[in-house]
């Protein structure tokens, strides 16, 4: 592959994760793709048990239909108290439409009780990258905080706003594109997953 040909699919259709991830992978000689961009309308079964399961799936679908180099990730929230659920469910945890406001507030019912010294969680994300007719490889990343019990901010997506960063002491909803990219699950993945892309081309 040439610098002059490298293109990367970034296998979502959500624009707020493709957003994120070419933000983070900008510094890399491809040009990205999303789903939409290709008009790509089939929907990979995520029915993995596991985010490793998941990402593979999809990098793995969405490479042999497109015939490009596939990035695909599968991201969840643990919460400790709740046994580390919504984990591999997060994206359908309050059910497989519901908005990201729906998800929070099914999130805060279940903890509507619970002190806030037991609600520490942690987001984790697994990276699956897979070439046309070679490997899947994966990469991992995790960041530690806690459920606030009331949404705030207004950046990012998903169980951002109620995710409180251990390290900023801010939800990651409240963090700059900067500051979450230093700290983020996806972040962290992201930089082990450059690497591997950087030699490639």
């Amino acid at each position: 592959m040439t610098i002059q040909d490298a293109r990367l699919l970034i296998a979502t259709t959500n624009d707020g994760k493709f957003r994120e991830l070419s933000s983070l992978l900008s510094n890399l000689p491809y040009k990205f793709y999303s789903l939409n961009d290709l008009r790509i309308g089939t929907v990979a079964s995520e029915n993995g048990s596991t985010l490793e399961e998941n990402a593979k799936i999809k990098a793995e679908t969405y490479s042999k239909l497109s015939g490009m180099v596939t990035l695909a990730d599968d991201s969840g929230l643990e919460v400790d108290v709740l046994n580390g659920e919504p984990g591999v469910l997060s994206s359908r945890y309050a059910g497989p439409d519901a908005s990201d406001s729906q998800m929070v507030e099914f999130l805060l019912q279940k903890l509507e009780n619970v002190p806030d010294y037991e609600r520490g969680a942690k987001f984790r994300c697994v990276i699956a990258i897979t070439w046309p007719f070679g490997p899947t490889q994966y990469y991992n990343g995790e960041c530690s905080g806690r459920i606030v019990k009331i949404p705030r901010g207004d950046n990012g997506f998903g169980y951002d706003p109620v995710f409180l960063v251990k390290s900023f002491d801010r939800t990651m909803a409240e963090l700059s594109e900067c500051e979450k990219n230093r700290v983020s699950h996806r972040a962290l993945a992201a930089v082990e997953a450059i690497k591997d892309l950087k030699q490639k081309v």
